[in-house]
C-alpha cells in the first residue's frame, strides 16, 4: 500500500498541492481535510485552506477525528497569522500565541501520522503586497521572525523543516503572480523540492516513526 500524505496549509500550499500529487504520483496517495468531515484529494476546489495557525489546530482535530491514519503530515502556516491591522498594528495571531499553536499542532500531528514535516512560510514583498491590499498588510519582516520562532518550535521538537522560503527566495521578484502568490511554473518547481525532499525521506525509510 503507497503511503498516504496529509497535507495542511494555507493558500500557497493550495497552490502547489497538486503538482506535489503529481511529483510524488506512484509513490504515495495525498490528500487534504474537507468538509465534513472528509477528505479529499489535493486539487479538489472542497480542500479546507489552512489559514492560519488557528484554524490548521482545528484541521488537525477534524482529522483525529477520521478513522484514518497517515504516514506523513505536511503541515504549514504563517502568512495568515502576520496579516496586520493597518491602522493598530495588531497581528492577526500574536507571536506568542502562534508558537503556543504550533506545539499543538506538534502533538495533534504526531496523532494522527507516524511523522511530521515543516514547511517554512514563503516571502512576502512588503511593496509588492501592501500596495495591492488595503484591508491587512504583511511584512517580510514578519515572515522572518515568525520563521526563526517556527524554527525554534520545531527544533525543540525534532521536526524536519522544508525551506520553501529560502527555496521560493532563489527564484526571484518575477515568481509572484499578485500580492503573495505565485505563478504555475513556481508552484510547479516548489512542488519538485517538496517532492525531493519527501522521497528522500521515504528513501531512509523516516515516513513510519
Amino acid at each position: 500500500m503507497r503511503p498516504q500524505v496529509l497535507l495542511i496549509g494555507d493558500s500557497i500550499s493550495l497552490g502547489y498541492g497538486p503538482y506535489l500529487e503529481t511529483a510524488l504520483s506512484g509513490r504515495a496517495a495525498c490528500v487534504r481535510v474537507g468538509p465534513g468531515p472528509s477528505l479529499v484529494r489535493l486539487g479538489d476546489p472542497a480542500a479546507e485552506n489552512g489559514g492560519d495557525s488557528r484554524k490548521v489546530v482545528q484541521l488537525l482535530r477534524t482529522a483525529g477525528e477520521m478513522d484514518s491514519h497517515f504516514d506523513l503530515a505536511v503541515v504549514n502556516c504563517g502568512l495568515h497569522d502576520i496579516k496586520t491591522d493597518p491602522a493598530t498594528g495588531e497581528k492577526q495571531v500574536p507571536l506568542g500565541h502562534y508558537q503556543d499553536n504550533l506545539r499543538q499542532i506538534i502533538s495533534l500531528a504526531r496523532a494522527v501520522a507516524y511523522r511530521m514535516v515543516w514547511v517554512r512560510t514563503t516571502p512576502v514583498d512588503d511593496q509588492r503586497h501592501n500596495s495591492q491590499v488595503s484591508e491587512f498588510h504583511r511584512h517580510a519582516r514578519d515572515v522572518e521572525e515568525y520563521n526563526r520562532a517556527a524554527d525554534r518550535v520545531m527544533a525543540e521538537a525534532g521536526v524536519l523543516l522544508i525551506d520553501l522560503c529560502r527555496f521560493t527566495e532563489g527564484l526571484g521578484a518575477e515568481a509572484y503572480c499578485d500580492h503573495v502568490h505565485f505563478t504555475d511554473p513556481v508552484r510547479r518547481e516548489q512542488a519538485g523540492y517538496i517532492a525531493a525532499v519527501l522521497d528522500g525521506l521515504s528513501g531512509q525509510g523516516h515516513w513510519a516513526g
